[in-house]
């Protein structure tokens, strides 16, 4: 009756664990194969149970059952660690599992043509099964990812727990000839309490797809196969020689040493420095070299490039520390400006700056000695054999003892741009030269993104200041056309101060130029550059703008007063605009040189021309320079917007700049407007 009440409970408890993970099943595949596999197992305890109440012993319907249980323990093992777990593993397990199904359906059949026995059959496939299941759970508890780890492998070791129990059982009942009875009935007890921890366990683990993957997989899965099946078997036949000299306390005995035993092997499973011994004496034994560096390349890259983290500091000290599986460190990187070098970031964020850490300079001895020898310094080697390092002494905060072990230079060439300090991996971990040669170059690698990550910050930067001087020089340029109205004022003033017409026109240009320079401080508030366009006369501006260039020499001649030409646009950026172009002109040609403004019009569109007697320009220059902003041949008395600033304005009004020039025989600059369609609109 206890074998009945445990198989009962079991039952009970599973379906409970399956009603709780129902809720959790969305978008958590995790939890979807944890409910189908406590389902099955609730379905398989309610049948033993029933089987056993009424005296049977496990027929073909078990072995049904045994099938579905374990193919639903594989299914939630490979679900811990996705596109991890070994597919040929998984779909042996599945198709072990489907084969027995497959043999209890047919079973009577088959039994009578070859003689079959049900016990010896359900011995060894149970054995089988138990065989693969731990290999599945090892397999699992390794390629776990780190998000939560700790509930990812407390999974795989309840579920490994099942599977050791049923490889004692079937050992047991292998060397014995038959099930025992009691060991059988413990085993739905056991079942039972297990499933407690798994609902939990399950629940804690996130539903984030891992990214971790693990290299050298077929001969890791051989070593650990031959390792837990040796191991296994150790412990059936002790359970056995256990209970065949314990006399009277002989099953008591055996359960004792059935979960000592269990207990080591979970220990083994879970603990982290004897699978990292397994790793590194199949690296010493098997393989020449001591990485897959293919894997190891693959798996940095992808962490180099990962958008998880914005900050490529963090991820680069990451990418690094994976590579050893140390914990953690941090960035040292040199400012360009002072040449010191500063602490700029930690990974994970937890792990802060070792204490007292101090900014280094760069003739300090620690950067002095990366920059020139270019090593990779080992902490512990330098504490044992610091003649090796010649004069290099570490930093007071960086002490040998403490819990920093690798410093990795980040270099571009032979510059050194910082460097990397982390945390000590994991023991057993000896440098050797295959890791100095793979951290130099990951440490390059970084340095390259790292050093793109400043430049693009630096240019980033640049445009800023390049978009605010723009800014500025167009500013200026308007203002400088205001100035040049004044100074014109004052020239004329000495010679025409008791001129009532020039104390008129004296004060309309400084009305002008007051109004200009209003309109200047708005465009300032607003960061635009703009006016008001209206229809205005060309002609009229055309021969103000003459009538302005009478203080410099030579004199213009202006072709076309009298005609009324009317256009769209903004009466003082136009007339800036034609007083730039006759300086250029002015300043380009000298006595007895001369400047004509001529305006022409004819099928809807005028043309202003300034034709001067200067130097000219050759075809490069005009094709490659003169509109190029920012570009003068005037050195500090020009800021190279002039002509630029014209073709935009111009082009920006529907019409076109046109210039033809050559060298010695001077150069025509054309402006072409679109003609107005209502001539007696006023301006």
């Amino acid at each position: 009756m206890l074998a009945v009440a445990a198989y009962v409970t079991t039952a009970g408890i599973a379906l409970v664990v399956f009603v709780r993970l129902l809720f959790a099943v969305r978008n958590n595949e995790r939890a979807s194969r944890g409910a189908l596999a406590c389902a099955v197992t609730a379905i398989w305890a309610g049948v033993h149970a029933a089987a056993m109440a009424i005296g049977n012993a496990p027929g073909w319907v078990a072995l049904v059952l045994e099938g579905l249980r374990c193919g639903a323990l594989f299914l939630f093992l490979s679900a811990l660690a996705p596109g991890r777990f070994p597919r040929w593993l998984i779909r042996g397990g599945i198709a072990l599992c489907a084969g027995l199904i497959t043999l209890a359906v047919f079973g009577p059949l088959i039994a009578r043509w070859l003689d079959l026995s049900l016990p010896s059959v359900f011995r060894t496939s149970g054995l089988l099964l138990a065989f693969v299941g731990l290999v599945s759970t090892e397999q699992a508890i390794r390629a776990a990812p780190e998000e939560g780890g700790r509930a990812l492998r407390l999974c795989a070791a309840v579920v490994g727990g099942m599977f050791a129990y049923d490889l004692f059982l079937f050992s047991q009942a292998y060397l014995l000839g038959a099930l025992d009875a009691g060991a059988w009935a413990l085993r739905g007890a056991i079942v039972g309490i297990l499933l407690i921890p798994l609902g939990i366990a399950v629940l804690r683990v996130p539903a984030v797809p891992a990214r971790v993957f693990i290299s050298r997989h077929v001969v890791f899965y051989s070593s650990a196969f031959i390792a837990v099946g040796m191991y296994l078997c150790l412990m059936a036949l002790g359970g056995y020689y256990v209970r065949e000299r314990g006399g009277y306390w002989g099953n008591a005995l055996q359960v004792l040493f059935l979960l000592g035993a269990a207990a080591i092997l979970v220990s083994l499973l879970i603990a982290e420095s004897p699978l990292r011994r397994l790793r590194v004496f199949i690296a010493t034994h098997f393989y020449r070299n001591k990485y897959d560096y293919r894997i190891v390349w693959l798996r940095f890259v992808q962490t180099l490039s990962s958008a998880d983290d914005p900050d490529i500091r963090a991820t680069s000290i990451r990418a690094v520390a994976e590579i050893f599986g140390s914990p953690g460190g941090f960035l040292v990187l040199r400012d360009e400006e002072t040449g010191n070098f500063n602490l700029q970031a930690s990974w994970p964020s937890a792990h802060t700056a070792p204490l007292g850490y101090a900014t280094l300079h760069g003739d300090d001895a620690l950067p002095r000695f990366l920059q020139q020898r270019q090593w990779v310094v080992d902490v512990r080697e330098y504490a044992e054999h610091p003649a090796r390092y010649g004069d290099m002494r570490l930093p007071a905060w960086l002490p040998p003892t403490g819990p920093w072990r690798v410093i990795v230079p980040l270099l571009i060439g032979n510059l050194l741009l910082g460097f990397l300090v982390l945390r000590a991996p994991p023991e057993p971990f000896t440098m050797n030269f295959e890791d100095r040669d793979l951290l130099k170059t990951v440490g390059r690698n970084v340095a390259v993104q790292l050093a793109q990550r400043q430049a693009d910050e630096s240019l980033a930067q640049s445009r800023q200041f390049d978009a605010y001087n723009r800014f500025a020089a167009f500013v200026m340029h308007d203002l400088k056309n205001c100035v040049a109205q004044l100074q014109l004022l004052l020239a004329n003033a000495e010679r025409h101060r008791n001129n009532p017409v020039f104390v008129d026109d004296a004060i309309g240009t400084i009305r002008n130029s007051v109004e200009r320079m209003t309109g200047l401080i708005e465009q300032l508030q607003s960061r635009e550059v703009h006016g008001t366009a209206r229809v205005v006369d060309l002609a009229a501006i055309a021969q103000s703008a003459v009538q302005r260039s009478e203080a410099r020499q030579p004199a213009v001649l202006f072709e076309g007063a009298g005609a009324r030409l009317p256009v769209h646009a903004d009466p003082d950026r136009l007339g800036a605009v034609i007083d730039h172009v006759i300086r250029n002109a002015q300043d380009a040609t000298r006595d007895p040189g001369r400047v004509r403004v001529s305006l022409k019009a004819g099928e809807g569109m005028v043309h202003l021309q300034v034709i001067d007697e200067g130097l000219g320009m050759d075809e490069e220059f005009v094709r490659n320079r003169l509109f190029k902003p920012f570009d003068t041949t005037k050195g500090a008395k020009g800021m190279g917007i002039g002509a630029y600033q014209t073709r935009e304005y111009i082009r920006s009004l529907g019409g076109d700049v046109e210039v033809q020039s050559v060298p010695g025989s001077g150069t025509n600059f054309s402006i072409r407007l679109v003609l107005c369609e209502t001539s007696n609109q006023n301006s």
